[in-house]
């Protein structure tokens, strides 16, 4: 035992994670420690497993997923005896003589793992597998991914917040046999961290789900982290063949605000008359912020294309009826409106009911008609839908305001682009 050693495991894990809400990380008194005597704060509490509080499982849990997914620097031995409820309330962790260290990569492949689990894409969950050491290079990830839809494909079909850890551990033992699967110490430690924060919270609530509290923060820290390798995941994700997937993009904005965050934790979030209003609060505050850019760059981009295929709809749909009323016979020009424009028309009606609240369930099946997108864009240009996301942008930040200014031009810009690069193409071709 290195009591010096783990007393600078201390210091650095209380500065690292001791400003989390509710987090209570005791000081260490080097100058009166040594390699056989630890000198640190005098902390008073009850294991936290032997009391029924799970606001202090989500803290635990957000502190861990911090720990695992965002520093890299980990607690290695979170049982039950290291974890107290303060006499305030607090979380307390006690005992950092085992520690971890994350790598960036396998901190990035864990977060990919956790997405293609839950889209349901088995060939890339197998490269992850290879990513993360649990499987070797040599491994035909093609017939992993056949065994894992095998695997994991009914526990999905509960949805995410409806999976445990039996779920997913159902059949693998046989698969990671045939298949030579191999758990790095890392990985265990953990899955262990993971499962004692869902077997504490289990005595509270018998339906916790460790992994269904976990996705939100993975979702969010997804759509905002600026690593590359993150950026590449959440564009292969959303995009299928050249088709933005806007289906995939509102499951993880609609799960990353479930996400628990500083503010929630806190109770500094405000409070807001209607969810409603409290989710566009924070869908525009992360949209219009740094953050945000990648997604931001995103959504403009698709709301483009779709501006640009209604266009050449509605003026292909006036021609048709012109001519038709005409006493002599014309033929009709090609037809402006391609397939390519039919998806992008059918995108811009999505996102056209997430940001002016959604039409009626009929307007909500099948593609778009000629009459959904007049009501859509007649509401959004009605003062009745455009106040309330006024009135929600006039309460962020001086920075989200002054780049929702800019949004009108960028967008206008890029439909410019494309209206002429169109052109351009059509009379070389």
């Amino acid at each position: 035992m290195d009591y010096e050693a783990e007393a600078q495991n201390g210091l650095k894990f209380r500065k690292l994670f001791g400003q989390l809400p509710d987090v209570v990380i005791p000081d260490m008194y080097l100058e009166l420690s040594s390699r056989r005597v630890l000198i640190m704060e005098w902390v008073e509490g009850q294991k936290l497993s032997e009391v029924k509080d799970l606001h202090l499982v989500e803290v635990g849990l957000y502190c861990s997923l911090t720990q695992l997914l965002e520093s890299g620097f980990y607690h290695a031995d979170p049982h039950p005896g290291n974890l107290l409820r303060t006499y305030d309330g607090k979380l307390a962790y006690l005992d950092f003589g085992m520690m971890g260290e994350f790598k960036q990569d396998l901190r990035d492949g864990l977060i990919e793992a956790c997405l293609h689990l839950v889209n349901r894409e088995f060939d890339a969950l197998a490269g992850d597998f290879v990513t993360l050491g649990l499987l070797p290079p040599t491994a035909q990830t093609s017939d992993v991914a056949q065994a894992l839809t095998g695997v994991f494909q009914n526990a999905v079909t509960k949805g995410i917040r409806n999976i445990s850890f039996g779920d997913l551990s159902g059949n693998l033992g046989r698969t990671m046999y045939k298949f030579k699967f191999q758990i790095p110490s890392y990985f265990s430690l953990v899955i262990r961290s993971l499962a004692v924060l869902e077997g504490v919270a289990l005595s509270s609530d018998p339906n916790y789900k460790v992994l269904g509290s976990s996705y939100p923060w993975i979702a969010r820290k997804v759509l905002t982290d600026s690593s590359p390798q993150l950026r590449s995941t959440l564009q292969a994700l959303l995009y299928k063949d050249g088709t933005f997937r806007i289906d995939r993009l509102e499951s993880l904005i609609t799960e990353s605000l479930r996400s628990t965050t500083n503010e929630t934790l806190s109770g500094r979030e405000e409070k807001a008359d209607k969810q409603s209003r409290l989710a566009m609060k924070r869908i525009l505050k992360f949209t219009l912020s740094e953050q945000g850019d990648f997604v931001r760059d995103i959504l403009l981009e698709e709301l483009a294309k779709g501006m640009d295929a209604l266009n050449r709809a509605t003026f292909e749909k006036a021609a048709s009826g012109v001519i038709s009323r005409l006493p002599i016979t014309f033929s009709l020009p090609p037809r402006l409106v391609e397939d390519e424009d039919i998806k992008n028309l059918e995108t811009l009606r999505r996102l056209m009911l997430v940001l002016s609240d959604g039409l009626t369930k009929e307007q909500n099946q099948g593609l778009m008609t000629w009459n959904d997108a007049v009501v859509v864009l007649q509401k959004l240009g009605s003062s009745k839908e455009f106040l309330p996301m006024l009135s929600v942008i006039l309460e962020l930040p001086a920075s989200a305001q002054q780049q929702s200014f800019r949004l009108p031009v960028d967008l206008t810009g890029r439909l410019a682009s494309r209206i002429i690069a169109r052109t351009i193409r059509r009379l070389v071709l």
